[in-house]
């Protein structure tokens, strides 16, 4: 998505999610900034994490992030969305 990014993880008991999502975050800010030749902040400090209770939230998760670029109406098939799980996936 241009405005923001899902992802859907497994969590590692040994790993900290907010440290993750800093690092990725960090890395991917300093390598955007560079292509774009700007500097500044790129995300937003704060992140939205929730946990799977059931294999039908999963389920549920997996099609909603496949398809929030057909909801942006940015594609037409979730499988065109070259950065979607939609291509490997099924």
């Amino acid at each position: 998505m241009p405005t923001h990014v899902h992802v859907l993880i497994e969590q590692c008991p040994d790993f900290d999610l907010a440290s993750l999502v800093h690092s990725w975050k960090s890395f991917t800010a300093h390598a955007i900034n560079k292509i774009e030749d700007r500097q500044g902040p790129l995300w937003r400090r704060e992140y939205f994490d929730r946990f799977m209770r059931s294999e039908q939230q999963f389920a549920w998760t997996v099609a909603y992030i496949e398809n929030n670029p057909v909801a942006a109406r940015l594609v037409d098939d979730p499988r065109s969305w070259r950065f979607s799980s939609a291509n490997w996936r099924r």
